[in-house]
Parts: structure tokens; sequence; C-alpha cells
């Protein structure tokens, strides 16, 4: 194996471990020779690399290398982060095929979500298509980027280095996506792309230093449980459109 791939894979969190397999016998030996060989010397264990840890640089080399978002797309998909072993599937993004510049950052992957691999299915989803169509949206226009690609167990909140360990795959989809508004859904997503309250700042336009403003809303599971907050998620939707035909 070359050593690039082999960093490669390292890289990506692949785990190696002990191997027990067979050597290949020597056919220069004669066969009452090889006949006396224990199974101790025919089944030599092979010493492999141990398991690289994942850490935050290196995720920040990985996401570096890619030059389209489909290959990004593919590392999400092939990533072992500590959370996709008790995943049902890992929840991608959905990258629309004619962007008007507005991207959706959402909260945790739901059961739906995990049980799919579509991230905003469901309730939540039917919901979040009826958004988009009351001002003329789809999610042909409109890409939704999970905070995490992966459900966590029993949906708990993540903890701090469970989100780091994905903040750099979004990061880097949200700058080749080069959108004008990000709207968060959900308070998490608030919290970490506008480092504000969602119940204080709902519908506020966040001025960024990367190129686009934000608008928090809240999350389509939320309106469900409270109907009543579909009216401050509507003015919400009317200002971002005000503001993407604005110069």
């Amino acid at each position: 194996m070359r050593n690039y791939v082999l960093q490669d894979l390292i890289m990506a969190g692949v785990q190696w471990e002990l191997a027990e397999n067979p050597t290949k016998p020597d056919v220069k030996k004669a066969p009452v020779q090889q006949a006396l060989l224990s199974d101790k010397e025919n089944s030599r264990p092979i010493i492999v690399p141990p398991s690289a840890p994942i850490t935050l640089d290196t995720v920040k080399s990985m996401v570096e290398r890619p030059n389209d978002i489909d290959s990004l797309i593919r590392m999400v998909a092939e990533f072992n982060h500590p959370l996709r072993s008790g995943a049902t599937n890992v929840v991608l993004p959905n990258i629309a095929t004619k962007p008007n510049g507005v991207v959706i950052i959402t909260d945790l992957p739901s059961p739906d979500d995990d049980a799919s691999g579509k991230i905003l299915s469901g309730p939540a989803g039917d919901l979040t298509d009826k958004m988009l169509a009351a001002i003329n949206m789809s999610r042909e226009s409109v890409s939704i980027i999970p905070l995490l690609f992966w459900r966590t167990p029993g949906g708990r909140t993540p903890n701090r280095e469970e989100i780091d360990l994905s903040l750099p795959f979004v990061n880097k989809i949200i700058d080749m996506l080069k959108p004008k508004v990000v709207i968060t859904f959900g308070t998490l997503s608030t919290t970490e792309f506008a480092k504000i309250n969602l119940s204080d700042f709902h519908g506020a336009e966040i001025t960024t230093d990367k190129g686009y403003t934000v608008i928090p809303m809240y999350h389509p599971n939320y309106l469900i449980l409270k109907p009543s907050a579909k009216k401050d998620v509507w003015n919400a939707l009317q200002n971002m459109q005000k503001l993407l035909k604005n110069p």
C-alpha cells in the first residue's frame, strides 16, 4: 500500500487492528519440512498501525483537500465521526441544484432523518417544504445543511467535541456555496452561527464578517408544537425575501 493511501485512511479515522493472517507458505521448503512447521509459525500476527485519533486539527486538514462540493460530501459520508457507529444513516446535506443565495443550517437529525438519511424529513420536512413554497422557493433553490450529520443517541444534546468535529465540514460547505443569507433553524444552530439567543433575536438580521447575513428562525418541530409561532416565521421569511432583492 502506498504511503499517501495509508495516510488518507488514517486521517479518515479508519480503524486498524491486530489481525491474525496466515503467512504465505515457503514453496521452496520440502513437503516434510513444511509439515513440521507449527501452527504458531504458520499464523504469525501481522502488526499494523494503531488507530489514529480523530482530532480537530485532523478534520481541518481533511476539509482543505476537496476542490468541489461533491468530493466534500463524499468525505462527509465516509468520515468516521464518533457518533457514526450509533447512527442508522449519515444525514447528508441537501445541495440546491438551482441556488438562489439561501442556505439553511438546521439542528440535529431527527429520528425520521436518521431512518431515511435525508435532512428535514417527516412532518418537519413537510412543514419546511410548505414554508419554502409560500415564498416561491424549494429544495431545488435552497440548500439545507445539518449542524451534525449523525443523530446522537436518543437525540441527546451533542457535546462540544462532537460539534467541533462536524463544524469544519459545515463551514467548508457554506464557503463553497457562497450564500447571501444563512437561516438557522433552531436554538443550537443559532448559537453556533450567530452566537445569540434564538428567543431574543428571532427573525433579526445578523451581519457577519463572512459575506452573508444570518437570520435565526424557529425550527419546524417547534412550530408543530406551537402553531402560534408560525406568524413570526412568516414575517421573518418575508424580510428575508426583501433582503435577497437588495443589491
